[in-house]
């Protein structure tokens, strides 16, 4: 994927008011699906090619479940998630790993520092360094290598895009998402990163969040977890779970490099990917986002706000160029 393909037909999504004067404007691109798959609403190309980044780990999860594992609730929700390292999040990894007669030994993800800052603090303060435990990915990691112990294959390798456990999720994405996977990299925990569309991506959550009362199936299972498990998802003060508390019944995951991801029970959904990779306007472009999708603005309000500060307080905003409020 050149960048040329990712840059072509970008159209502004956000603009970031400082004062009077509006200070920088974030490109991209915006696709809402109705429960059809059906391109409702598009800005920019709704069908370029992205690397989804961590906003894939709900159907990484679907495709784990597939090959026998066994979790729900909060320790599914973790295998969703890119958490903030606290606690609380390190508890469940922990126990997932365990679970599967495992250790933190055993995990081949990138070491890293918590994301929330007071967590990494305290973490420090314990006299440790960077750590797999602690880095965004290790419940994705955890569950990765407990479906190598319930399906019986190796784990010092799961990560070769070789692997069964990643041919797997090969299957289950393009199943999901409806496209093809053309283009495989690695990602920054270490795990193969596999291209899709974004139309696509925003299709798989539809069918994620539509499939929630379906009982046993990986797909509801994926979708109950994250829905009634947000804080595991994310974090503390994090958008996605604010988002997924303030939206019943929503499934939602963000990414690196300006993904975004949501998926309505009615099965509509929506996808976004900011062209600078930026996070800043995400929040904000997914909350417009959404509203084209049917959902309520002032239930996501609060999630979406995103302040500029000036020596410390609100001195303008970040605002979407599109939907009902632009």
């Amino acid at each position: 994927m050149s960048v040329a393909d990712v840059a072509a037909g970008a159209r502004p999504l956000a603009r970031v008011h400082r004062g009077d004067l509006v200070e920088s404007v974030h490109l991209g691109h915006v696709v809402v699906v109705g429960p059809d798959g059906a391109v409702r609403h598009a800005v920019g190309d709704p069908e370029v090619t992205v690397w989804p980044r961590s906003s894939l780990k709900p159907v990484q999860a679907v495709a784990m479940l597939g090959q026998g594992l066994d979790v729900a609730g909060a320790d599914l929700a973790l295998v969703c998630a890119s958490h903030s390292g606290e606690r609380g999040h390190l508890d469940v990894v922990r126990g997932l790993l365990a679970g599967a007669g495992l250790t933190e030994a055993d995990l081949r993800n990138t070491p890293d520092w918590p994301l929330a800052p007071d967590a990494a603090w305290e973490w420090r303060a314990q006299g440790h360094g960077p750590a797999s435990l602690t880095q965004n990915c290790s419940g994705k990691h955890a569950g990765m290598l407990a479906t190598c112990r319930a399906a019986g294959w190796s784990t010092h390798d799961y990560l070769d895009p070789a692997h069964p456990l990643q041919q797997a999720v090969v299957a289950t994405t393009t199943e999901l998402t409806g496209a093809p996977v053309d283009h495989v990299t690695v990602d920054g925990c270490g795990a193969p990163l596999l291209s899709t569309t974004l139309a696509g991506l925003a299709r798989a959550f539809g069918t994620l969040a539509a499939a929630a009362g379906d009982g046993p199936a990986a797909p509801g299972r994926v979708a109950r977890a994250m829905a009634a498990h947000p804080w595991h998802v994310g974090g503390t003060g994090r958008d996605v779970t604010a988002f997924m508390a303030a939206v019943p019944g929503l499934v939602a995951k963000d990414g690196a490099d300006g993904v975004y991801a949501a998926g309505l029970p009615d099965g509509g959904a929506v996808a976004l990917k900011v062209l600078d990779g930026s996070s800043r306007p995400r929040a904000v472009v997914l909350a417009a986002a959404l509203a084209l999708a049917g959902v309520d603005p002032a239930l996501v309000a609060d999630a979406a706000r995103t302040p500029v500060l000036g020596h410390g307080r609100p001195v303008g905003e970040v605002r979407a160029t599109f939907g009902p409020d632009a």
